[in-house]
């Protein structure tokens, strides 16, 4: 099965689905992967699979080759829409993500003022103050949360550790309105169960603490590239989109991709 593996500390840039023309900032590892999850359809792959023998880039490394790549892009006339940490794994897994931000957001501001800077999380790192902190400097903290229910995330998402949705919740509700939740919907079965998370037994539940939370956004997606698992189906159009609205409906800006 093919898997994604990105390089370290840039690449790209890249075209989003959500974000427009992305920059991606990679604080892993360039040969393997490094996740506080280990999710069923995760476009890297399983932890298991690609266990890194490199070490995580420094935080000189990354605003050395940031500031490269920014002003390359400059030079190209080229400018980028958003400044995305993601890649091969959790990014706020770092030890030094807090201070990447603050090098990440000046050299910004010298070189695209206009664009914005993204994190992509899982969120189980939030209960670090240094973590939340940075993460309410971003424009965009887009975090993780693909259902209430416990028994599907330990299902689908495999954290890693001990994982207590009812405490993510909580957690989120302290950025106090900047937070971008960030859903996956998907069909198809894992090891013959169903992973359908599209019913109202799922939905309604998430729209309730999605409302409780007041983000101040909701992105809903689905399956884009080829997954580790087999047996996982795209959501449809039509479900993506009532799902949306129910968001839409409750108040929430909500977008949804195919």
């Amino acid at each position: 099965m093919a898997t994604i593996i990105y390089p370290s500390p840039i690449f790209g840039p890249v075209h989003s689905r959500r974000l427009g023309i992305s920059l991606g900032i990679n604080l892993l590892p360039a040969d393997g992967k490094v996740c506080s999850f280990d999710c069923i359809y995760c476009e890297c792959g399983f932890n298991e699979d690609h266990r890194p023998s490199m070490p995580l880039p420094t935080r000189e490394q990354v605003a050395r080759r940031l500031e490269e790549k920014l002003r390359q892009m400059a030079s190209d006339g080229q400018r980028p829409d958003v400044l995305t940490f993601a890649g091969n794994g959790e990014p706020t897994c770092h030890p030094h993500f807090a201070e990447i931000i603050d090098d990440t957001i000046r050299l910004r501001n010298q070189y695209c003022p206009d664009a914005k800077v993204s994190v992509l999380s899982n969120s189980t790192m939030i209960h670090r103050p240094e973590v939340h902190e940075a993460l309410m400097r971003v424009d965009n903290n887009i975090l993780k949360l693909d259902t209430v229910d416990p028994i599907y995330i330990n299902k689908v998402d495999h954290p890693a550790g001990t994982y207590d949705v009812g405490s993510i919740i909580e957690r989120m509700k302290t950025f106090n309105g900047h937070i971008i939740i960030q859903t996956i919907f998907m069909c198809g079965e894992c090891n013959g169960e169903s992973v359908d998370n599209t019913g109202d037994e799922y939905v309604t539940p998430w729209v309730e603490v999605v409302k409780a939370i007041r983000p101040q956004q909701v992105m809903v997606y689905t399956i884009d590239r080829e997954t580790p698992t087999r047996g996982l189906q795209k959501a449809s159009r039509e479900r993506l989109d009532a799902i949306r609205d129910r968001v839409i409906a409750a108040g929430i800006p909500c977008t949804a991709s195919y």
